[in-house]
């Protein structure tokens, strides 16, 4: 027999009221990303005595975070599914936390949910790279919602209108790029799926892995060039002209740090494996 104090009614998990009360911005096949506030623990203090003229202490400012919900997929057995979301969503907490020691520039880690399957990750405010080099909207934004709105206007901004709000040229940024993917593989961390869709800071972490192999360091490059070609064409020059693509400024700053930072002899084996990783693509390319 329940003891009498005991509740027949289940109470809901705070995560899923965070989520109730959220904005959904961006939805994909596997997880769905939100903009919510995160309201600290008020700071327990003791009351000053009487006679005491000083105020009460402030309470703690709420946090923006974003959470991202990897929901239950009912295509796929219960258990199975509940294995493969614990899996990624702690791959990804740990690659954060990873990289974040390793000085990699990526948002702190706020909530970790493996039962709800819910990420939460300091809120950056800003544009991704594509948004910033001009790849147009994002493939997921959520037709007819605020963000996409302002995402739309922005676009329309010039390009070099957005690096100067940024303080920064554009061989500036891709460098920056270059240097931050170095330190993230000097680390042992594998992005898997590096776009300038999910860069502002390395933010999505959802396919990652650790490597300590030169091949998947190289892939992880290969990926990334793949995005620039198909969705920032090298930019022509006044003389008409091709300029140097994106790319090489990124793989530049890359090798800079790599050379600084990493390994005896890391940066010539990626630089290596990454001739042939192309090669094999050019090969899949021609067959098709």
């Amino acid at each position: 027999m329940a003891p009498p104090f005991a509740s027949t009614s289940k109470l809901p998990a705070p995560v899923e009221e965070l989520i109730k009360g959220a904005q959904l911005i961006k939805q994909g096949a596997e997880a769905k990303v939100y903009k919510t506030t995160l309201y600290p623990t008020p700071t327990i203090y003791s009351p000053p005595p009487s006679s005491s003229s000083s105020p009460p202490s402030p309470s703690p400012s709420p946090i923006p975070v974003l959470l991202k919900h990897r929901f239950k997929k009912s295509y796929r057995h219960p258990t199975l599914d509940a294995l493969l979301t614990r899996q990624r969503l702690t791959s990804e907490a740990r690659a954060l936390v990873r990289c974040y020691k390793a000085g990699v520039r990526v948002p702190g880690l706020r909530i970790v949910d493996v039962r709800q399957g819910v990420l939460g990750i300091e809120w950056v405010q800003g544009w991704s790279v594509r948004e910033v080099l001009g790849g147009g909207q994002e493939d997921d934004e959520l037709p007819g919602d605020e963000d996409g709105e302002e995402a739309e206007e922005e676009e329309e901004e010039d390009t070099q209108e957005k690096l100067r709000k940024l303080g920064v040229d554009e061989d500036a940024l891709l460098s920056a790029i270059g240097g931050e993917i170095a330190k993230m593989h000097i680390a042992d961390v594998i992005h898997g799926d590096l776009t300038t869709s999910n860069m502002m800071v390395l933010i999505d972490f959802g396919l990652s892995s650790t490597s300590i192999m030169q091949e998947d360091r190289a892939v992880d490059l290969y990926v990334l060039e793949r995005a620039f070609s198909s969705t920032h064409p090298v930019p022509l020059l006044p003389s008409g002209e091709e300029g140097e693509p994106h790319f090489t400024r990124v793989l530049e700053g890359y090798k800079e740090v790599m050379v600084k930072c990493g390994k005896k002899g890391d940066w010539a084996r990626v630089e290596k494996r990454l001739e042939d990783v192309r090669m094999r693509g050019r090969k899949r390319s021609m067959v098709g």
